[in-house]
């Protein structure tokens, strides 16, 4: 979700950060309108202006719709900002476009989660012409300019998912996983696989584990990435003890594959992003795990960032990013957050919705009830 190793150091930040809930998204190619959440006076960061984001697309995961935008939007609000969020679409010239409009409106910052990293760099450079600062959200423009960057230790993200693995399989001497990665060009998911190999890794060299292929999956693409874990599932002889997917997309499309041929329940997969469907197949047994990142430190990271940045006040934007990100295409480190991720069991589940991300509506319908109710949550 490669060769690339990217070294993180572990980020402190501030524990004022709660959690709340989700919205929808929606998209147009103009980079102002429909998609502004409007703040009529400066609130508690004091800034003001509009600011414009840019996020990546929808098909591979839900949090983008979901999650960040609203909670992008309430956080720039409650700066006193304009947020004007817009969605790419995973089309590198309508993200291209959309930088352009904000960028010749003169927004006082720009936050981009680019799906190409070539692209993003692009558009930092033009901004950086400008005068207007970016920040890079959740994904880095490698090769790029920005000198901010706010996300999850996505290594950790990996260890997480390669942990839940090993303690799946830990009775099972031996036993064959598959790892359906994300997209090659997304540093992230180059990030995921160091985390899952730096606990994996090791049990492959001493014989405990048997790595059956290691698969990467273009454009985090569910369809794609089902139909590859089904030729390795039947190039394997239907053999697959667990599979380490990348997030929650792909591990459905894995548990897709598995439920055909009988075995979903029967071998552990892992996911991220605590989505409403990632968190029924967690109750159902389908899927061993999900990873909760708490989207709304993300956001509200960013937005006090932006704030900082919007005032020239680059001290209390340090003060903020206290973490860094090495970027090995021009040897440079960036200012960075970076937040802590949870491991999320069935047993779990009842935090993310106590925590506002996903109702219990969303999750406790029809033969999850039962479920639902033994786990206390309604």
């Amino acid at each position: 979700m490669r060769s690339r190793t990217l070294t993180l150091l572990a980020a402190t930040v501030s524990a004022g950060l709660v959690l709340t809930a989700c919205g929808t998204n929606s998209s147009n190619s103009g980079g102002t309108g429909s998609n502004s959440a409007s703040a009529p006076a400066p609130a508690g960061g004091g800034a003001s202006g509009k600011v414009g984001v840019i996020l990546p697309e929808t098909a591979s995961s839900a949090r983008w719709e979901a999650f960040d935008k609203p909670m992008l939007q309430a956080a720039l609000a409650a700066q006193g900002f304009e947020a004007d969020v817009q969605n790419a679409q995973g089309d590198a010239q309508k993200f291209s476009t959309l930088a352009d409009g904000f960028i010749s409106s003169g927004v006082k910052v720009l936050i981009i989660a680019p799906s190409d990293p070539a692209v993003g760099a692009a558009v930092e450079a033009k901004a950086k012409t400008a005068g207007i600062p970016v920040i890079n959200y959740d994904r880095p423009s490698l090769g790029g300019s920005a000198e901010y960057y706010v996300s999850f230790d996505n290594e950790k993200v990996g260890q997480l998912q390669g942990q839940a693995m090993a303690d799946a399989l830990k009775d099972k001497p031996g036993a064959g996983f598959v790892q359906i990665e994300g997209a090659p060009t997304d540093n992230n998911a180059t990030l995921f696989t160091n985390g899952q190999d730096s606990v994996l890794e090791p049990l492959v060299t001493s014989g405990k584990l048997k790595r059956i292929q290691k698969q990467p999956i273009n454009d985090w693409d569910n369809q794609l990435g089902g139909t590859t874990f089904e030729q390795i599932f039947q190039a394997n002889g239907g053999k697959v003890d667990g599979v380490v997917a990348a997030n929650d997309g792909l591990a459905g499309a894995v548990i897709t594959i598995l439920k055909k041929n009988g075995l979903n329940g029967k071998i552990p997969v892992t996911g991220q992003d605590a989505t409403a469907d990632g968190l029924m197949a967690v109750m159902r047994g389908e899927q061993y795990m999900t990873v909760f990142k708490p989207i709304k430190e993300e956001a509200e990271a960013s937005a006090k960032l932006a704030a900082a940045l919007a005032k020239g006040d680059k001290a209390a934007a340090d003060a903020i990013a206290t973490g860094k990100l090495h970027d090995p295409k021009n040897n440079r480190d960036i200012k960075s957050v970076l937040l802590t991720p949870t491991t999320i069991l069935a047993k779990d589940v009842k935090t993310v919705v106590t925590q506002g991300y996903v109702k219990a509506t969303e999750i406790c319908g029809g033969d999850l009830a039962s479920k639902c109710a033994s786990l206390g949550i309604s």
